[in-house]
């Protein structure tokens, strides 16, 4: 397969090339957005350390607080916005991503088993996973119902 306009200066893209610049713009939003929300993680884990054995509430609440704006903005981009290409990998996946913290999440787990309290490790592995899940379904539930008065 040739390209006629490529053709003229004797160069050839490969499907490789091509794809990786089709690529490129949401690698790039991706990671500028991550950057963004991991420092404003890092920066509430700053504001509200967790006390060793403690239970770690900064996590908690970046997780559930993280999941909520996701509905939300899975509302807006799918429902309301006939968003950009862009929006949702650098929102999305980018800041979103980049501010909760799932990782961390299981470093706090296995932090608080080795400190002597799996009952209160498992409730935080229990917990968050139901809290988040609940926040998802609940923001989006929300949006959708202020945004488009619709209910689902």
């Amino acid at each position: 397969m040739t390209f006629p306009e490529t053709e003229i200066r004797g160069v050839r893209p490969t499907r490789r090339r091509s794809a990786w610049r089709a690529q490129a713009p949401v690698v790039a939003v991706v990671a500028v957005g991550g950057a963004l929300g991991a420092v404003a993680r890092y920066a509430l884990a700053l504001a509200w350390p967790t006390p060793a054995g403690g239970f770690p509430w900064a996590t908690f609440w970046t997780n559930v607080s993280g999941c909520a704006a996701m509905g939300v903005l899975m509302v807006l981009v799918t429902e309301v916005w006939a968003a950009h290409r862009l929006l949702r990998p650098f929102f999305g996946t980018g800041v979103l991503g980049g501010f909760t913290t799932f990782s961390t999440y299981a470093v706090d787990i296995r932090g608080l088993v080795g400190a002597g309290r799996p009952g209160v490790g498992f409730a935080y592995l229990a917990v968050t996973l139901l809290a988040a899940l609940a926040a998802v379904w609940l923001a989006s539930a929300a949006a959708r119902r202020v945004l488009t008065g619709r209910r689902r």
